[in-house]
């Protein structure tokens, strides 16, 4: 079973930045996609991004595109959000998931039901 634990969360004005960390147990980390997805007030969860197990492929939602860097670092276990000028509409929770770590599966690297594994979630508030 894999734990997540976010981080980094918080109160940010308008055009500030966050970096959001997602620390990840168990030996499997470098096998698996990770992703970020977020989470406001009377709205569905949504993806924001992902990357693939080496690290060299980023997929972003288009809202974040040239906002928001995604990354990690196998070494520790981490994934990160780097997230420069914010939006009101940015505040959410912010969750960090990370799928099985198989060779293959047709289930979309945006799609929730890709990821069994998710941190318990990060607040980013952004004032106007």
């Amino acid at each position: 079973q894999v734990q997540l634990v976010e981080s980094g969360g918080g109160l940010v004005q308008a055009g500030g930045s966050l970096r959001l960390a997602c620390l990840a147990s168990g030996s499997n980390f470098n096998r698996q996609m990770m992703a970020w997805f977020r989470q406001a007030p009377g709205k569905e969860r949504e993806f924001v991004a992902a990357i693939t197990a080496s690290g060299t492929s980023p997929f972003y939602e288009d809202f974040v595109k040239g906002r928001f860097t995604i990354s990690r670092d196998n070494a520790k276990n981490t994934m990160y959000l780097q997230m420069n000028s914010l939006k009101p509409e940015d505040t959410a929770i912010y969750y960090c998931a990370a799928d099985r770590g198989v060779t293959y599966t047709s289930t979309p690297y945006y799609a929730q039901s890709r990821y069994p594994n998710w941190g318990q979630g990060t607040q980013v508030t952004v004032s106007s």
